[in-house]
């Protein structure tokens, strides 16, 4: 990849507009509600519902790749409309109002109809607000205003989890009434959306044109190399609820599941961002070769023991892979696509995802009940390697900073 970016570099933090900070606290706190609920959601569907680790993959497979789907035509519509913060909002409400589900749910099917509602909501809201946040982000800082978000996400990630283990603590493991509560952080997440977000103004459609899906062909082979990229590592990276699963297997006590998610995500928030930064002034493709030979790393660990404290490195491993990675691909995406098509370009790019994502997570189902876990993570690794020898191989053909 190229070289340095031109432009304003303001002041770090502060120098970031109050819209990236919102939309960050946005995100802050619905994952906050996500993630009490997604931290204790294996181990329910296992030890409650009587869930198979099949039935774990299938769920959140479906999820994801529902969300992926969202996100596609949802993209598409931001950027004919010429609006974002209109179906972000939307997004947003849908997921703070499928958190319920999880709680009356009497089967794993109830939980599979939840999970797909609430990712519905996600892929309705993702494309439209990464499209917003690329909009807002200062001239030149475009990977540490990805990276701010992510981080800020991620804070959300672990402090969710937390939050799941001291109220299954004081409620004595009733995952009920804890998924009754993570529906609160989500309508606090809606209200911010609301009152601290302000749509900065785009060259959208607007309307005034048909805008196809087929205009992407405008946007040159930089663009479908990032989706490509994205899609082989999202193949090799599975759902983490195999994370859970693995510890769990290794000797974590169930009520201390959401332990693997805060692990994860307080090196993925201590990360994001000064990564972010750092692909502002680095190349990115050597960046995302670190990435891809971290998530090695990961699997790897994770394949060889099923001693707990080495099994939490892996995870801690896994975290630091995707705070090389998933900002760094979001500023990937914003730098190759034209304004106008900014939100359908997103959404195509997480549409390949979600589709890599469902094929992963049922992969790993499939292989963990078959072979065991060792297999599932030995797998990861194998397409991880494949990835990471194309991207020599292309040594990143196309993926320029703007």
């Amino acid at each position: 990849m190229g070289g340095g970016a031109g432009g304003e570099r303001g002041s770090g933090l502060r120098a970031m507009p109050a819209g990236v900070w919102a939309l960050g606290f946005v995100s802050l706190f619905m994952d906050i509600s996500s993630e009490m609920i997604h931290g204790l959601l294996p181990v329910f569907l296992v030890s409650v519902l009587g869930a198979s680790a099949e039935m774990v993959g299938l769920i959140e497979g479906v999820g994801e790749a529902t969300a992926s789907i969202s996100k596609l035509f949802s993209g598409w519509i931001s950027d004919r409309i010429g609006k974002r913060k209109a179906l972000t909002i939307l997004g947003y409400g849908l997921g703070a109002c499928s958190k319920p589900l999880f709680a009356v749910a009497p089967s794993a099917t109830v939980v599979l109809a939840a999970r797909f509602s609430d990712r519905v909501g996600k892929g309705i809201r993702g494309a439209p607000r990464d499209a917003m946040l690329g909009d807002m982000a200062p001239e030149g800082r475009r990977g540490a205003a990805y990276g701010l978000r992510q981080s800020l996400d991620t804070v959300g990630a672990f402090a969710g989890p937390l939050l799941a283990i001291g109220l299954m603590a004081a409620l004595h493991d009733n995952f009920r009434l804890i998924f009754w509560l993570a529906a609160i952080p989500g309508l606090v997440s809606v209200l911010v959306l609301i009152l601290g977000v302000h749509e900065a103004p785009h060259q959208g459609a607007g309307g005034k044109s048909k805008l196809r899906l087929r205009d992407l062909k405008t946007v040159g082979t930089g663009y479908w190399l990032v989706v490509g990229v994205g899609a082989v590592l999202t193949l090799a990276r599975f759902s983490e609820a195999f994370l859970i699963l693995r510890a769990q297997n290794a000797g974590l006590a169930i009520a201390l599941a959401p332990v693997v998610l805060v692990t994860m995500n307080v090196v993925y928030a201590l990360s994001a961002y000064p990564l972010g930064a750092l692909s502002d002034r680095m190349s990115r493709t050597r960046m995302l070769a670190i990435g891809f030979a971290t998530l090695i790393a990961a699997d790897l660990v994770l394949a060889a023991t099923a001693n707990l404290w080495i099994v939490m490195g892996g995870v801690a491993l896994w975290g630091l892979h995707l705070g090389l990675t998933q900002g760094l691909l979001s500023t990937l995406v914003a730098d190759a696509a034209p304004q106008a098509l900014r939100a359908t370009a997103f959404g195509v790019f997480n549409f390949a995802g979600g589709v890599a994502l469902l094929a992963a997570s049922l992969m790993a189902g499939w292989l963990w009940e078959q072979i065991g876990p060792s297999a599932t993570f030995l797998c990861g690794a194998g397409i991880t390697a494949l990835g990471l020898a194309a991207l020599g191989v292309t040594r990143g053909g196309g993926l320029t900073r703007a």
